[in-house]
Formats: C-alpha cells, sequence, structure tokens
C-alpha cells in the first residue's frame, strides 16, 4: 500500500486524537496478569495493536474488539511461548516476558523486532528481570526466562531511564514478592498509565512518573474497566500538519498538559496556540520562522518520536533551524526522502542543519520507519504536485487511518496499491 498526496492544499477543521499507541501496548501486556477480564477503552485501530492483541491470543486469552473497546480475558492463558513471527514483527513485544514470567514461571521469545532506528537493546530488561530472581538464557536469537517461584522484590537502578525496561519492572514487580524500588525510572506519561491500570487492578505503586518508583508486590490483580489516555504523539503530529500548510486545527479528546515542551516551539515559528483542559487549537502564519534549536530529551523534554516530523516542519521555515537527536543514533535516515521532496538538510552526527526552502515539490519516497515515514506525509502535504509514499505498513503502525483524519481537514491524500 501507498500514500499518493497532493500537497498544496491549507488544513482547517476540528478532528478528535486516537488513543495512545505507546500506552495501549504495555497496558495489554498487563492483562495478562489479571485475573479475569480487562476491559479497555480508546484503544487505537493500529497494525500494533493487532500484533499484540495476536500475542495475547497466542498466550491462550481471549480478545474481542467493539469500536475503540477491546475485551481481554486471560483466565485460560496457558501458553508461554510466542510465535517467532510475533516476536520479531514489534519492539514491544518484549513488554509481554515479565508478565509471562509471572503468569507461568517462564517464557520464550525470539528477539524483538520493529523500527530500525538504532540500537535498543533489551539489557536493561534482561538486568532487571535477573535483580527480580529470573534466570535469563539467550542463543541461537531465541530467548528463554524462568522464575519458577515468582519474582521477588529488590532494588534497581537503571543506567538510563528507559521507557521500556521501566515498563518491564513495573510489570514484574506488581505481582511480585516484597517491595521494589526503582531509581532513575524513565517519567513519561505512559509510563503513569500504566500504573494506573495497575493499581486500578489491585497493584500497589507509588511514584510513577518520577525519578523513583516504589512497587509494593500484590498477590494478585482483579479484573478492570479502564480509558487509555489520548496519544501525545499524534496530537503533535497533526498540529505540525496543520502548521506546515499553513491553516488552522483544533484537536479534542486530547491532553494538553503531555506537551509542555512542544507549544513553545511551534509559538516560536510564529503559530498562535491556545489550549484548555482537553483541546489544543492552532492557527499557522502564511511562513514559518526558523527555530535556533530543538534537542530531543528524556520526559518530560522534546520527545524523540518528534524528531522527525518536527524536522519535515522546519524544512520549509524562512531560515536556517537546528535539531539534534540524543535518543537514538541512527533516527536520521528519512532525511535522504526529505531530500527528494527538495529539503535542504545536512547532517552533522546527531544534529540535522535545516535550510528552510520557499516550496518542496512532490516525488517518490519510501518510509523508513514510524515517524520517519509520517515526516514525509507532512513534508508531502506542503509540496507542489504529487508525492507517493510506499512502506506506509511503517504508519500504519502508530496512525489510525491516517488519510481519513486529514481529509477531514481538507487534504488531498488517498491510499492505494
Amino acid at each position: 500500500m501507498k500514500f499518493l498526496i497532493e500537497g498544496g492544499n491549507k488544513l482547517s477543521g476540528k478532528i478528535a486524537v486516537q488513543g495512545s499507541k505507546n500506552s495501549v501496548l504495555p497496558i495489554l501486556a498487563a492483562t495478562l496478569l489479571v485475573d479475569g477480564k480487562s476491559v479497555i477503552h480508546n484503544c487505537p485501530r493500529l497494525s500494533d495493536v493487532d500484533a499484540a492483541i495476536r500475542i495475547l491470543t497466542d498466550f491462550g486469552c481471549a480478545v474481542t474488539r467493539e469500536n475503540d473497546t477491546l475485551t481481554v480475558d486471560s483466565t485460560n492463558a496457558g501458553n508461554c511461548r510466542v510465535s517467532d513471527l510475533l516476536s520479531r514483527r514489534m519492539r514491544s513485544s518484549i513488554l509481554f516476558l515479565a508478565p509471562a514470567v509471572s503468569r507461568f514461571g517462564k517464557a520464550q521469545f525470539s528477539f524483538p523486532g520493529g523500527c530500525e532506528i538504532g540500537l535498543r537493546p533489551i539489557d536493561l530488561h534482561l538486568s532487571s528481570l535477573r535483580l527480580l530472581g529470573a534466570d535469563t538464557d539467550e542463543k541461537s536469537g531465541m530467548l528463554c526466562c524462568k522464575a519458577v517461584n515468582g519474582f521477588k522484590g529488590n532494588r534497581i537502578h537503571l543506567t538510563f531511564p528507559s521507557v521500556g525496561a521501566t515498563e518491564t519492572v513495573l510489570l514484574a514487580a506488581a505481582v511480585s514478592k516484597g517491595t521494589t524500588v526503582l531509581t532513575n525510572a524513565a517519567r513519561e506519561p505512559e509510563i503513569v498509565d500504566l500504573a494506573n491500570f495497575l493499581n486500578k487492578a489491585g497493584a500497589r505503586i507509588f511514584g510513577a512518573g518520577e525519578n523513583a518508583v516504589i512497587i509494593v508486590g500484590a498477590p494478585a490483580l482483579n479484573s478492570i474497566e479502564y480509558r487509555v489516555i489520548p496519544d501525545r504523539i499524534v496530537t503533535a503530529t497533526y498540529l505540525f500538519c496543520a502548521a506546515i500548510t499553513g491553516g488552522e486545527i483544533e484537536i479534542t479528546k486530547t491532553k494538553p498538559q503531555l506537551l509542555e515542551a512542544v507549544f513553545p516551539l511551534l509559538e516560536e515559528t510564529g503559530c498562535a496556540v491556545r489550549r484548555n483542559k482537553n483541546t489544543v487549537f492552532l492557527s499557522a502564519p502564511e511562513r514559518l520562522r526558523p527555530v535556533r534549536t530543538v534537542r530531543t530529551m528524556p520526559y518530560p523534554g522534546f520527545p524523540t518520536d518528534l524528531q522527525s516530523p518536527v524536522t519535515a516542519l522546519l524544512c520549509v521555515a524562512d531560515g536556517t533551524s537546528v535539531v539534534t537527536e540524543t535518543i537514538f543514533e541512527n533516527r536520521h535516515k528519512y532525511i535522504g526522502e526529505l531530500i527528494r521532496l527538495g529539503a535542504d538538510i545536512r547532517t552533522e552526527g546527531a544534529t540535522a542543519i535545516i535550510g528552510g526552502v520557499e516550496n518542496l515539490h512532490g516525488a517518490s519516497v519510501r518510509a523508513t520507519d514510524l515517524r520517519g515515514g509520517f515526516a514525509l506525509v507532512i513534508a508531502a502535504l506542503k509540496a507542489d504536485g504529487k508525492t507517493v509514499i510506499d512502506n506506509i505498513y511503517h504508519i500504519d503502525r502508530g496512525y489510525e487511518t491516517p488519510e481519513r483524519v486529514l481529509s477531514s481537514l481538507g487534504a488531498n491524500i488517498k491510499r492505494i496499491t
């Protein structure tokens, strides 16, 4: 499948944002720990979510969907191995490891796949599980993990505030024996969302969203109903879409307070931004101003997931902007594709120096990863003529029917074969 986009239309209108991909995946993993049914609302229709559902089905869970609500019944879960295909399909498959070991005493996975945006080693996951009493064995591309007597609380210090490793510790320690103290934990809102889900089910997690988190192991988790937070990355991405076209957009059912690192940047480009509790409104100028420097950082800093979309946005600013990536060392693959659209970008190590051009032009390009793929969509909305974007399965991992959303705002975009 491909996207065919004819640029030049100003985007305007009102949309509601989808549920958070980066929240729903660890929450789906957490349903393995629940003794009974979990009803989860605001679940987006994404290929990564579909893969997570198939993993749960592999484990023996019954999963049903009605609109944006997923019901997971883990009562009869009993298989401790995930198929190689599903393990390799997405990076987040590693999040199912700790719940599976908690539930079955052992689990077997292939090493996880996902976007090729740089090294994302799982050693922090495995070293944390070993501190909680697990035995791990890695050979021939397979990962085997055992904790026959369950996880046991311990003190864990992460050498880097990894989101995935923090989630793994929460999932392992939630029903462990004893108390776990986790320091240098990631502070992302999706961590808080996972902790809120677990606590509502009966876990005892204190300090989620802070540097230090305390988890007092609970004997079991109970059936609950829960609503996933809105997707802050998708919210910002659609704001960028309106901004690059000089349009106006109102985004509802979101959480503007999760994007405080993004709004000053948009205002620096000349956009007017207003927000209240659940809504953001943006009005863009005819020509964006450049931004002196953007530097990705762990939350509450500027998100690494927005590095490529903001680079696309700044391609048409009236001057030179600088964007530096500090989280992933190989997140610049998409830049060659932006250059095919007429962008003026050069890289020096982790830094992209963007000379704003007055016009981009349509071309045939391909998505190299999830966020880099959507960066091409942003640029294509501004480009003169037609752009064809291939490999859009990357985009479908994180954005729910973006062609429908953008068409509702006035974009000329079609999904084609």
